[in-house]
């Protein structure tokens, strides 16, 4: 038979009865599972001498390529057995699917026995029977040392209500740790119970979930940083969310896969900053936990997850400020997790074994589709990294050839101390400054010096009352602006009772100031007028606009409106005539008054500035609904009048500081005018933590109220000058730096693919010539050829940019390790030069070198030599 549409509608429950007898002639019917659909055979099995089957009464058998094509559909189209089963019955017979037997069962186990033998063959263990494979030898891996991890809690597992009946065919041998070892470690084990000192982190408040109907609540993963391949025996269930003790097995489990000789380790994690407190204390506490010998470790916070952070982690734990780094991000495994959340609600409900096989396999696939890609991947960094060096240089050299020799010299040590020591030494590549004193500082130390002062007592809080009366007649105008063209009578009622009140209060401030002036004759009072610059009215696109002061006062004689009355403060008067008629003490007073107005002003107006920045960055981005942006679009409004009112009531001080004598470079460093154009949402500033870091200099506000030296009252350890151009010159020297790693980075890369391919392709060689099957030698040369053309084609993709040596010689040993030396200049001057022997022999465990100048080699092997 051929179609399955032959076989009448009751065949289903003819296979229940269907028996196999071995050397008999009596057929016997099969069915046979292919990719075009599910066929029913009769069989005559074999009664030759000597021939045995393994199996008894088999009765559903299924094609090579049947299971080929279900392991790809599970890899690239994540589909499950049950769909994929349902497709081959839907291909059997459309009209009547379920006439055609079910074997999804059969499918499932099968199907795992095959990803099984496959792995076995594609790493070569069929060619040797004698060898096993040891823990993550089922895995595809590129080596490197700059790590990235993190968890994913959309890989759940159910609890199984048998777990005893489960099997496991490579339990450890892939990526995923091995099951009893990890769970022994888990027994042990204590988890860290400190608090997160930096921002609310959701993987650290998520240590205490849990879920009773779950086994797993997620997965931890550490991968390679730069080319997004999962470390091999390294991936670790969570039980209660995302706890050290998860995470700390699988790094250690990763930093001693495949690193003797390494000394020095890249961890990236999105909360390294805590994590890295207490990590060596509680590998040295666990029997589980060890990392390799001399080991040193570098945490780091990927660059996304950085803006979450407080502001101290930035410098601390960001990739722009370490050596080595290159350019990575270090999020590189949140686009890994994307393909696997398709495959988690299926792999929730099989049994454990059965999912480790799944995630090993989507894992394996994962760093082959990387391998396969990786050539197309470095041509592209490749251009991206010449890009950035030569964006970086020329700003990096232009700025240091503006800059003081003697200043960059003193920066330099700064920098070397900092990447040779770390923590709190990287603070130098953040702004360091006091907080500026605010007026009511200002105004608590004026008090307390009012009865040694030959001014009269009560002085300040009266010019605290003239100051505040300036800010009602402010919001009294924004108010007025803020009035709609058609404004309801109850509204200009409202506006009118302010000004009567605000009027009473001028009226009342100008009595006191008689007194504090002795009735003497002062001139006229000032009169603010706003900067239309900086009156945004907030209004929608209904009509909402200014209204006319005539239409809001049609019942008031024409007198002067409150919000235009004129007040008198000792900074009406010129300075020098205010000397002249003695009321210098007054002027003092009101200056350092105004220091403390104009100090609030500009730390509100960065506040605002800030929230403005979350706004758009958190909700307007993210709307997914018109009433959702309508209400981000009013927060913004309501930010912009705050940053308008602050910038006029700066205005107010600054101009009064003028006319109280203030010297025009304080002034001018202190106290600069506001530009509307330095109101943008500056992100160098709002976010200067955040992913991707520009070179836009910084407002000056920014960079706090700076004072010089040489007063008393000076709140910055620098000149303002020396603090901006220090912070700027060093992250321009870091920008810079980074991506002349990251193109001696790449081009070595380029060469370690050749030779990594030409090892494979030796190996496969070797394994041919060992091969006695015809079989295994047919394999064996087919992968001969496919390693050889990924070497033909990274040779002609590569030629002119790679910088290691792809001599043949650097191939036929074994990749065993890669041993890390130090070596010194010709002038004897230690560097970090780093030495990387690709491959190395087993003989090989140590040597030492030569002096540059002499043919750098061990045993006439030739060495890469990566600058770093």
């Amino acid at each position: 038979m051929h179609a399955w549409e032959n076989i009448p509608m009751d065949a289903e429950a003819d296979f229940s009865s269907m028996e196999t007898v071995h050397g008999s002639t009596i057929p016997t019917k099969l069915t046979i599972v292919h990719s075009t659909g599910v066929f029913l055979h009769n069989i005559v099995w074999c009664s030759c001498p000597g021939v045995d089957s393994s199996t008894t009464r088999p009765q559903t058998a299924f094609t090579f390529d049947v299971l080929n094509h279900f392991l790809i559909d599970a890899l690239e189209c994540k589909t499950s057995a049950s769909s994929f089963f349902e497709k081959i019955r839907r291909m059997t017979n459309n009209c009547f699917p379920d006439t055609v037997p079910n074997r999804y069962r059969e499918l499932m186990r099968v199907s795992r026995l095959w990803r099984d033998l496959m792995s076995r063959k594609w790493f070569g263990f069929a060619h040797n029977d004698e060898q096993k494979p040891d823990k993550g030898d089922l895995a595809c891996w590129l080596v490197s040392q700059r790590y990235v991890v993190d968890g994913n809690f959309t890989a759940q597992h159910m609890v199984m209500r048998k777990p005893q009946l489960d099997i496991s065919l490579s339990d450890g041998l892939g990526y995923m740790v091995k099951d009893q070892e990890y769970q022994t470690h888990l027994s042990s084990a204590v988890e860290s119970k400190e608090r997160s000192s930096c921002s609310n982190h959701r993987a650290v408040n998520a240590a205490n979930i849990s879920r009773s109907n779950l086994r797993a609540t997620g997965v931890g993963a550490t991968a390679c940083a730069r080319h997004g391949c999962f470390v091999p025996h390294s991936i670790v269930d969570f039980q209660k969310g995302e706890r050290h003790m998860n995470i700390d097995y699988s790094i250690c489990n990763a930093l001693n896969y495949h690193s003797a000789g390494i000394d020095s380790s890249l961890i990236i994690y999105d909360v390294g900053c805590q994590w890295s407190i207490n990590f060596l204390q509680r590998v040295a506490q666990s029997k589980g936990l060890s990392v390799p010998e001399n080991m040193h470790i570098v945490p780091a916070v990927g660059k996304f997850h950085l803006s979450a952070h407080k502001l101290a982690c930035f410098a601390r734990y960001s990739l722009n400020f370490i050596q080595g780094a290159g350019h990575v991000d270090g999020e590189i495994l949140e686009t890994l997790w994307a393909p696997f959340n398709k495959i988690s609600p299926t792999a929730r409900s099989m049994s454990q074994a059965h999912r480790q096989e799944v995630l090993d396999d989507h894992m394996r696939d994962s760093n082959w589709k990387k391998i396969v890609g990786i050539m197309k991947t470095l041509l592209k960094k490749y251009k991206r990294a010449l890009k950035g060096v030569d964006d970086t240089k020329s700003p990096f050299d232009e700025l240091t050839l503006s800059l003081d020799p003697e200043k960059i010299s003193i920066w330099k040590i700064d920098e070397k101390k900092a990447m040779e020591q770390r923590g709190e030494y990287l603070d130098i590549y953040q702004l360091q400054m006091n907080k500026a004193p605010t007026m009511a500082e200002i105004r608590l130390k004026l008090t307390e010096s009012e009865n040694t002062d030959t001014s009269k007592p009560g002085t300040v809080s009266w010019l605290i009352t003239g100051i505040n009366l300036e800010d009602l007649q402010d919001g009294l105008r924004a108010d007025i602006r803020q009035l709609p063209t058609d404004a309801t009578p109850g509204q200009k009622v409202s506006i009118e009772e302010k000004r009567q009140r605000l009027t009473a209060r001028i009226a009342k401030f100008h009595e006191t100031a008689d007194a504090m002036t002795a009735g003497m004759d002062l001139g006229t009072a000032t009169v603010h007028s706003d900067d239309p610059r900086f009156c945004y009215a907030g209004h929608d696109e209904n009509g909402w606009g200014e209204v006319s002061d005539e239409e809001i006062s049609e019942y008031i004689d024409e007198e002067i409106l409150a919000e235009e009355m004129g007040i008198w403060m000792p900074s009406s008067v010129p300075y020098q005539d205010a000397l002249a008629l003695g009321l210098g003490p007054l002027q003092a007073e009101e200056l350092e008054l105004r220091k403390g107005q104009a100090n609030d002003c500009l730390e509100k107006l960065r506040m605002a500035l800030g929230h403005k920045a979350i706004i758009y960055r958190q909700y307007f981005r993210s709307a997914n609904s018109t009433w959702a942006g309508t209400r981000s679009k009013q927060e913004a409004q309501r930010c912009q009048l705050k940053i308008d009112k602050c910038v006029r009531s700066y205005q107010r001080a600054r101009s009064a500081m003028e006319g109280l004598g203030m010297d025009k470079a304080t002034l001018g460093s202190l106290y600069q005018p506001i530009s509307p154009t330095e109101l943008s949402i500056d992100k160098e500033v709002t976010e200067e933590n955040r992913f991707g870091q520009g070179s836009d200099r910084l407002a000056w506000f920014w960079r706090g109220n700076n004072a010089s030296q040489g007063q008393d009252d000076a709140w910055i350890d620098e000149s303002p000058t020396d603090l901006v151009y220090r912070v700027n010159w060093l992250k321009a020297k870091a920008r810079w730096n980074r991506w002349q790693e990251e193109l001696r980075l790449v081009r070595h890369e380029m060469g370690w693919t050749i030779n990594w391919f030409k090892y494979h392709q030796n190996e496969w060689e070797r394994r041919g010539g060992q091969a006695t099957r015809p079989g295994h030698q047919a394999y064996a040369y087919q992968q001969v050829l496919m390693w050889g053309r990924f070497v033909e084609e990274a040779e002609k993709n590569f030629n002119g940019c790679s910088l290691a040596s792809t001599s043949s010689t650097l191939c036929s040993p074994q990749l065993a390790e890669i041993i890390v030396f130090k070596i010194w200049t010709g002038q004897m001057v230690p560097t970090a030069f780093h030495v990387i022997l690709i491959p190395i022999t087993d003989r090989i465990k140590s040597a030492e070198l030569n002096r540059p100048g002499c043919n750098v080699g061990i045993e006439n092997q030739p060495v890469l030599i990566l600058l770093l």
